[in-house]
């Protein structure tokens, strides 16, 4: 019924430590015959690797021991004993974080997330390695067939990168190097995120992230652009330090090498219409805006493009008003920014000027090892100064807002606008700006437990088991908090996807829960992002609550509008 361990010592933490110890080899002793994949490595390090994978179990698993003391210092016993049915609901707990990786898994890959569908498989993978009966989990897919997922995901994985396809679609040579932009596909089709290196002659590059279908590898000179040895990401270590479990595992057992992981160009002839079909389809994803043609405020962006292009950022201050160009200053702080390929600009009117969608520039951070793709949007006043910038949204990000038909076309713009604007205001650190969205008495949900706060007397969480529990931010400690992550990362990099927007019953208040994937110099993590807003001031948001999961919850879910009553 029980495991336990005893253990003798001068002092309680000595003692105590030794009996922890000693209940470890108990666990250990108890389940070992149960593992079945860990089998499967070099038998030479079974015995090592094993060992390292129980304590990923004892760490959860004793938060649940009970402990009696016998004795006193200096010579005192400690016994730790522990229901054997505890164990057994780790395991479990195992396995339902192993499906539900999966699920996520599925999922990103049917919306053309495919770095979020190589992380999540991956990621299963690792944890089912480690579960006694990991040779034995079957899971049913949506046709209802079952599977054995120890050789099902490694297939998945396989099946995703023989699937992926890169073209170079353009080169451009700067003095001694060259940019070659290259065009991921899955199945034919712009995949919607993407983590790939590249061998730039002497060493494999910083990680690189694909945004609907657009990466770029930078090359010496002298280089042939033709032929490209690249890698795609899968393991995600820096992401996995959010969910301690994960992070205990991986650390424990060696890195799964997947050969399909190596890519390299091919030659279809059709990188550039491929290129063109984004365009369009990125259209087609902003359909919501009224574009117009304006020769003008194009003259504008071709010299901006210029001026960023020879890094003559002083030459661009004409363009700017003072707000635009404080904005433009901190655009070019971040990271080593440059022009992405030929700009598409589109110009659309808006009740305060025009926006121009868009300029894409890459960001490099070499200190923190990443690369990304933006789509820069830049705003216009009436007097056809830039009085503001943002980074755009994902196609895929921008769709689930446009297809909301019921909607307003004005709702949908000032969604889209203030998504927008949250995303960049954390990559550029405007901490002014984010309290100024934030309610004064806003409720800021943080991890995993929650002291009863709410925001207003007209809001009240609900949950269904007065057990689970959120720790809570006040507006004045969250922003203290964001201003110390600020200050300590070279770069924030937010990423969006699988949103769902929900509109309350009167007025314009929306529930926006989205999939945020978090990237920053010293830290990056998944997880689930739930915003209350009050948008009935167009031009003044008002967050009521911002709440954020790793994962959903086993008991209630998401946090989203229906956790409150009005």
């Amino acid at each position: 019924m029980y495991l336990y361990g005893e253990a003798t010592g001068k002092s309680l933490n000595v003692a105590d430590r030794d009996a922890l110890a000693d209940l470890i080899g108990q666990i250990s002793t108890s389940v070992e015959s149960n593992f079945t994949l860990i089998k499967n490595e070099n038998p030479d390090d079974y015995a090592e690797t094993f060992q390292s994978v129980i304590k990923t179990y004892s760490k959860a698993t004793l938060n649940n021991t009970e402990r009696i003391i016998i004795g006193k210092e200096p010579k005192i016993t400690v016994f730790r004993f522990i229901n054997r049915i505890e164990v057994k609901k780790i395991f479990a707990a195992r396995e339902n974080k192993i499906k539900g990786f999966v699920e996520s898994a599925v999922r990103a890959e049917q919306k053309l997330q495919i770095a979020d569908a190589l992380r999540y498989f991956y990621w299963a993978q690792t944890l089912l390695r480690s579960h006694p009966n990991g040779a034995m989990l079957t899971m049913n897919d949506d046709n209802n067939e079952q599977h054995i997922l120890a050789a099902w995901i490694p297939e998945q994985i396989n099946n995703i990168f023989s699937n992926i396809r890169v073209e170079r679609c353009g080169v451009k040579v700067d003095g001694d190097f060259q940019e070659v932009e290259l065009f991921f596909t899955y199945k034919n089709q712009p995949v919607s995120n993407f983590d790939f290196t590249y061998w730039d002659g002497r060493d494999w590059s910083n990680i690189v992230s694909v945004k609907d279908g657009r990466g770029v590898a930078e090359l010496p000179a002298l280089a042939d652009a033709d032929k490209i040895d690249l890698k795609g990401e899968y393991v995600f270590v820096g992401e996995a330090t959010i969910d301690a479990e994960l992070k205990d595992v991986m650390e424990s057992l060696e890195q799964v090498p997947y050969k399909s992981s190596s890519l390299s160009l091919v030659e279809t002839g059709s990188a550039r219409k491929k290129k063109q079909a984004q365009m369009e389809n990125a259209v087609n994803a902003e359909s919501v805006f009224s574009f117009v043609k304006n020769p003008q405020y194009e003259k504008t962006m071709v010299a901006v493009e210029r001026c960023i292009a020879q890094c003559q950022y002083d030459v661009a201050r004409q363009y700017f008003s003072d707000e635009g160009w404080s904005m433009f200053e901190q655009l070019v702080d971040y990271g080593r920014a440059k022009v992405y390929g030929t700009p598409d600009y589109r110009f659309a009117k808006t009740d305060e000027g025009i926006i121009c969608r868009s300029m894409p520039l890459i960001f490099s951070f070499p200190g923190s090892k990443r690369t990304f793709v933006e789509d820069v949007v830049f705003e216009f006043d009436m007097s056809g100064k830039i009085n503001g910038l943002s980074f755009g949204l994902s196609q895929t990000a921008l769709k689930d807002i446009v297809d909301k038909k019921k909607w307003d076309e004005l709702s949908r713009l000032t969604l889209i606008r203030f998504l927008e604007n949250y995303k960049t205001a954390y990559a550029l650190k405007r901490l002014d700006y984010i309290s100024s969205i934030f309610a004064n008495d806003a409720l800021i949900i943080v991890g995993h437990v929650l002291e009863k706060q709410v925001a207003k007397d007209a809001i009240n969480i609900k949950t269904d088991k007065q057990a689970v529990r959120y720790t809570t931010q006040t507006k004045e400690q969250y922003i203290k908090n964001l201003g110390l992550v600020f200050r300590s990362n070279e770069f924030i990099n937010l990423r969006f996807a699988d949103s769902e927007i929900r509109k309350a019953g009167t007025g314009e208040i929306y529930g926006i829960q989205i999939k945020q994937d978090y990237y920053s110099s010293n830290y990056g993590d998944t997880g689930y992002l739930f915003l209350m807003v009050d948008l009935n001031d167009k031009d003044k948001p008002v967050i009521h609550v911002r709440a954020w999961q790793p994962d959903k919850d086993p008991d209630f879910g998401l946090i989203g509008l229906s956790s409150f009553s009005f």
